[in-house]
């Protein structure tokens, strides 16, 4: 045995027990229909001229029925005689390279025959404007050929700071349309002035550029469609902020105000740009950021196929295994954090060579009092938080909070011959 397996050998693993948190649960029951009535009842393609070529933007988010949406989004345009095509936004994700953009695409089953429309990857740009700071405002260069731009976003608070305008519509603008040199461009004076540049970003492209629509999209804590707002150009500005605010109230959570240790099966950039949400955590890479959980120390066992081995994340964690760290591709890692000028969220935790031990260094290093009597919480991923673990010594606060239900009766962890969980 080496060192490392005499030391964590004794520290002993709490039993556990399935909870179901629940949450507000809006839903669009048939969201094709829904994006059809609104873009009829807001106007936005009433006296478009035949044969426009529209761009529409497709992002690197997890977005659920991102897919059904840009194909409805599409059938709307050819239906009033447009040409449309889609093309990747998302600033550098995809290692910052048009086939790797193109790739991520495919993975959240966002192609050429899925949705109908061509799909034209580059990450050629060019300068539309200034923005009051005096930098360049980037825009993909197939996206300013068009005649006019679709721009589709959910509206969600971001990760590493906060304003009127997070992740949504106006940072898509900003940023993801803008590819690598359009975020970068945003990011250089750093997260402390992102709340005023992507708005001021946006507003030149808006003023330069046709943008003819923008689907706003907000998802219930069980990663669902909860609402679909289509809005017309002037719109995006007055309207974002207050779908902001509705995310928040539909924003999914740990309903554990502390906790000794929280282990976290997988992080991925399909998941959130940081790999994990770092709102439900407390866990943050900028300190422009705030709220959440204290949670003492966070092991994370994986990171997901679909990142392509983007690592993001594992910075802000405390211990990972040698399985995820064997992932961490540096290519496709970087290049998103050098963009946004913040490197902690790509350095490496401790690693250890199972999920068994990445578990027990975490309750080991918490300074629990009593080893067998700490606070624990297991969850997939910060999107699947309908149904978690936590360890058997909260059943009683289980019990009694109206947002849990106990689901089965404490077990013991279950580890296969390598030492990593079933």
């Amino acid at each position: 045995m080496s060192a490392i397996d005499n030391l964590l050998a004794p520290i002993p693993l709490p039993s556990v027990m399935r909870v179901r948190q629940s949450f507000e649960r809006p839903v669009v029951k048939d969201i094709a229909a829904e994006i059809s009535r609104s873009v009829d009842l807001c106007g936005a393609l009433d006296g478009v001229p035949g044969g426009m070529r529209v761009a529409v933007t497709a992002g690197s988010r997890g977005i659920s029925n991102i897919p059904l949406i840009l194909k409805t989004v599409v059938r709307k345009l050819k239906d009033a005689g447009c040409e449309p095509f889609l093309f990747p936004a998302m600033g550098s994700h995809g290692g910052a390279t048009a086939e790797g953009q193109r790739r991520m695409l495919e993975d959240m089953g966002i192609t050429e025959d899925s949705v109908g429309a061509p799909i034209m990857s580059s990450m050629d740009t060019v300068v539309v404007g200034t923005a009051p700071n005096g930098r360049d405002v980037y825009m993909d260069k197939f996206a300013s050929e068009a005649d006019a731009v679709v721009v589709v976003n959910r509206v969600k608070p971001h990760v590493a700071y906060r304003g009127a305008y997070e992740s949504g519509l106006m940072k898509m603008i900003t940023i993801g349309m803008g590819k690598q040199k359009g975020a970068d461009s945003a990011h250089r004076l750093g997260f402390g002035q992102m709340a005023e540049n992507v708005p001021a970003y946006a507003k030149v492209v808006m003023a330069k550029k046709n943008i003819l629509f923008a689907v706003g999209i907000l998802e219930n804590a069980y990663h669902e469609t909860a609402e679909i707002r289509v809005l017309k150009a002037p719109e995006i500005e007055p309207v974002e902020p207050g779908m902001l605010e509705r995310a928040w109230q539909l924003y999914p959570k740990l309903f554990f105000a502390e906790l000794d240790v929280l282990i976290l099966d997988e992080i991925g950039k399909d998941i959130s740009g940081t790999g994990f949400d770092t709102n439900i955590l407390g866990r943050y890479h900028t300190p422009y950021a705030s709220g959440g959980p204290s949670i003492k120390r966070i092991g994370v066992l994986d990171i997901t196929d679909k990142s392509h081995g983007n690592g993001n994340g594992l910075g802000i964690l405390d211990f990972t295994t040698r399985r995820a760290f064997d992932k961490f591709d540096f290519e496709q890692s970087y290049p998103n954090s050098l963009t946004s000028t913040v490197p902690a969220s790509v350095k490496v935790p401790m690693v250890l060579k199972n999920d068994l031990q990445c578990v027990q260094a975490a309750i080991k290093t918490c300074n629990a009092d009593d080893q067998s009597e700490i606070k624990l919480v297991r969850i997939k991923n910060t999107v699947s938080l309908d149904v978690i673990e936590v360890s058997g010594n909260l059943s009683q606060y289980v019990n009694e909070h109206p947002n849990l239900e106990p689901l089965c009766e404490p077990y013991e962890f279950s580890f296969d011959a390598h030492g990593n969980l079933f």
